[in-house]
């Protein structure tokens, strides 16, 4: 009798109850947080290519007098450095000019047509820009004003110009003979232009630097209305004793 009871009171309370559950507004979505900026994400870096790794080492024997190396990063230019790999073992650098040299600012070569316009037949490389600057040795690739017009053309920096940083893609840093790359001859474009005699990847076991040969002095072009100089005369016979 008394569990009967018990049960009807619970009944009746939950009847009372529902109502107003039911008038209880619904709980608010939460509202986004404003002027709030999202933490910028940074991809990780991954570990530099090797520097003693013969494949990622390009040597250019320069028409200066040495040789440069130049350690390739393939850590962050990847498409770039594979661009240069590839034309290297084309032999397309070789007998190239450097065609835009600014003092204290930079060498510019790679251009089969030793002007600025020209580049490989192989299509354009995407813009790898990344974290390494445009300091004194750095590396970068040369393009026009799109972003992905990288081909073949390259320049070395001879001082810092940091207002490049993240516009251009650093590929390499020279590790020896810098000496060399000052060496070349000044111009836009110069008289004279200082040449890669040719371009060696490490690991095809390269033969050491050989100097150019020497250029012939060109015969001088006669002077009009001038008379041809006299022979000299022949000797005359020793008179007899």
């Amino acid at each position: 009798m008394m569990r009967s009871i018990a049960t009807m009171i619970a009944f009746a309370c939950a009847l009372f109850a529902a109502p107003v559950l039911a008038q209880q507004p619904a709980p608010e979505k939460a509202a986004p947080l404003k002027n709030v900026e999202s933490p910028v994400v940074f991809a990780p870096r991954i570990a530099p290519a090797s520097a003693t790794d013969p494949e990622n080492l390009l040597y250019l024997d320069l028409s200066t007098g040495g040789r440069v190396v130049i350690w390739l990063r393939t850590d962050v230019a990847p498409k770039m450095v594979e661009r240069v790999k590839t034309l290297t073992r084309q032999r397309f650098y070789d007998g190239l000019p450097f065609h835009r040299v600014i003092e204290g600012f930079m060498a510019q070569g790679g251009d089969p047509k030793g002007d600025g316009t020209g580049g490989s037949p192989l299509p354009n490389v995407p813009a790898e820009f990344n974290y390494l600057p445009h300091v004194r040795g750095a590396v970068s690739a040369a393009r026009a004003e799109d972003k992905d017009s990288a081909n073949s053309q390259f320049f070395i920096v001879f001082q810092p110009r940091l207002s490049l940083d993240k516009k251009y893609t650093v590929f390499g840093r020279v590790i020896e003979g810098m000496p060399y790359v000052d060496a070349i001859e000044r111009g836009e474009p110069p008289a004279n232009p200082s040449k890669i005699v040719h371009a060696y990847i490490a690991a095809d076991g390269p033969p050491a630097y050989a100097p150019p040969p020497p250029v012939a002095a060109p015969s001088p072009l006669p002077v009009p209305g001038a008379k041809p100089a006299p022979k000299p005369a022949a000797a005359k016979p020793a008179a007899k004793k």
